[in-house]
């Protein structure tokens, strides 16, 4: 292998882990203009194991943008990536297929008569999760004109926490 060939690979690498990074942070923020921008042209994904939905990109990020109301904060933790180059239409290196694993802490949201507007927060509020849940990811990703952009993602949740799992039982004034 050349050292042009070295290099384009190590900068391919760098491109489709910014692709990941990117959509981690944009689900995270809730930029719903930007997650649109990170799928290639007739992009999908794949939400169902973990209680979504699957379809094209934009129904997907419609359905995101409603569901994630629920959790106002939220934070991908994403690591454990392997990436593998492969073919597509016969053209080496177009395309690749990320696996990476995420780690995906949320809390609920305040009901909304839970305090009155002009109420300050409650500092013996928890801001511990109140959810969290974990899995890996698939990515398919495809170089394109604009740079690498995903074709394909699937969430295969393989475990999760809800309120109150896994915690000791609160003390009672009779404990």
């Amino acid at each position: 292998m050349t050292q042009r060939v070295e290099l384009a690979a190590v900068m391919d690498r760098l491109a489709i882990d910014a692709l990941i990074t990117e959509y981690a942070v944009t689900v995270d923020d809730g930029d719903w203009d930007a997650y649109r921008q990170l799928f290639a042209p007739g992009g999908r994904a794949d939400y169902r194991s973990a209680g979504g939905i699957e379809g094209g990109f934009d129904e997907i990020a419609t359905w995101l943008a409603e569901t994630m109301r629920m959790f106002p904060m939220r934070q991908h933790v994403i690591a454990n990536r392997r990436l593998d180059f492969g073919t597509l239409d016969q053209d080496t290196g177009d395309t690749a297929q990320v696996q990476a694993d995420y780690l995906n802490p949320m809390r609920f949201a305040e009901p909304p008569d839970a305090a009155p507007d002009d109420a300050a927060p409650d500092p013996n509020r928890s801001t511990a999760p109140d959810f969290v849940c974990g899995g890996r990811y698939a990515f398919t990703v495809l170089r394109t004109h604009a740079g690498w952009r995903l074709r394909r993602v699937v969430v295969t949740e393989k475990w999760r926490r809800l309120p109150g799992e896994g915690r000791p039982p609160e003390k009672t004034r009779d404990s």
